[in-house]
């Protein structure tokens, strides 16, 4: 978790940069002067938006040191005064990568802060931020006796377009990255991530929470089916199962998991296959210890759906014993028997 309350900001620099194929690139010629109530608006605006503990690492393909938002950060760490000339080359270097037609144009900020509190250790940090939207503000004022109103063009300061925050730790793999894009959905999105900041997810607990996860709900909903009869109350039902394993315990033991979860033997052959196919396919290391992210958890549990849809006249919501709902059929069709003690 990223906590602000000790941060501050010890220096700002700002450039404007726009679509390489239809705008300019305007450098300003010094940091930005602020003061004490600008740095808190600026702080809240900054920071507040990194609430996820999913991180990132900086990376290249063959060398490191050819990450270019890699080399300015070291630089700006190893010298902080620094800070403007390297903010000009960030700016150049995301303007490089601004070529997709629905990039929009807008102000880059470049900052550096200091005591930012990551996971309960003090570090300094690089922020890189761009904002892309504008809003409209109503400015309302006294006019002799009565009231006056303007709107003005402003950014929104409870909406952070585009973040990332590098950390001033584990810098021979990439530094540890937090990013947020709150933009841009579709391809070009990926100017931001993949293009501009070249990150890749960090190895870590959540990291290795939502991996298995992924795993779990692939196996059961796509994998299973197609090699067993299983009915869809016996999906949800182990779905749940795997939730709560992850929810009630600790850490994650591959093998404990697949007896107490998976259970049947043939089913637990059938997941470790499964798995290293899945490992192949989607380019990722699957853990067989780790300590359990309870925030990838509360993430990745939004997208395990415990329902049964019958045609388009019935859900029904599976969240406990297994044991209550039964299926069967008779000359009017298909049924599901549930059982219950109390009606709400």
């Amino acid at each position: 978790m990223i906590l602000r309350d000790s941060a501050s900001i010890k220096g700002i620099a700002v450039h404007k940069v726009g679509n390489k194929l239809t705008d300019a690139l305007f450098l300003s010629k010094s940091t930005l002067q602020t003061n004490a109530d600008l740095d808190e608006i600026f702080l809240d605006y900054f920071l507040t938006p990194f609430k996820d503990h999913e991180y990132y690492n900086l990376y290249h393909d063959s060398d490191l040191d050819l990450n270019e938002v890699y080399t300015y950060a070291c630089r700006i760490f190893d010298d902080p005064g620094s800070l403007y000339i390297q903010s000009v080359n960030l700016a150049k270097h995301l303007y490089e990568k601004s070529t997709h037609p629905k990039i929009k144009e807008g102000e880059f900020y470049t900052v550096f802060f200091k005591d930012c509190i990551l996971d309960g250790e003090s570090v300094d940090a690089l922020g890189l931020f761009k904002s892309e939207n504008k809003d409209t503000f109503l400015k309302v004022f006294l006019r002799g006796d009565g009231f006056g109103i303007e709107s003005e063009q402003g950014i929104n300061i409870n909406k952070l377009d585009k973040g990332c925050l590098i950390f001033n730790n584990e810098r021979e793999k990439g530094f540890i990255v937090a990013v947020v894009d709150n933009t841009n959905k579709g391809s070009e999105a990926q100017y931001w991530i993949d293009d501009f900041l070249h990150v890749r997810q960090r190895k870590d607990e959540y990291y290795n929470t939502q991996n298995v996860l992924s795993l779990c709900k692939k196996f059961v909903t796509k994998e299973l089916p197609q090699q067993f009869d299983v009915s869809k109350a016996d999906q949800l039902d182990l779905l749940n199962k795997s939730v709560k394993f992850f929810k009630e315990n600790e850490s994650f033991d591959f093998k404990e998991f697949s007896n107490e979860v998976i259970a049947q033997p043939e089913l637990i052959e059938s997941f470790k296959r499964f798995k290293d196919s899945f490992q192949r396919d989607q380019d990722i290391d699957i853990a067989e210890n780790f300590h359990i992210s309870v925030s990838a958890v509360k993430k990745q549990a939004r997208i395990f759906k415990s329902v049964i849809k019958l045609d388009k006249n019935f859900h029904i919501y599976i969240h406990g014993n297994r044991e209550l709902i039964e299926q069967g059929s008779d000359e009017r069709g298909k049924f599901y028997k549930v059982y219950y003690k109390v009606e709400e």
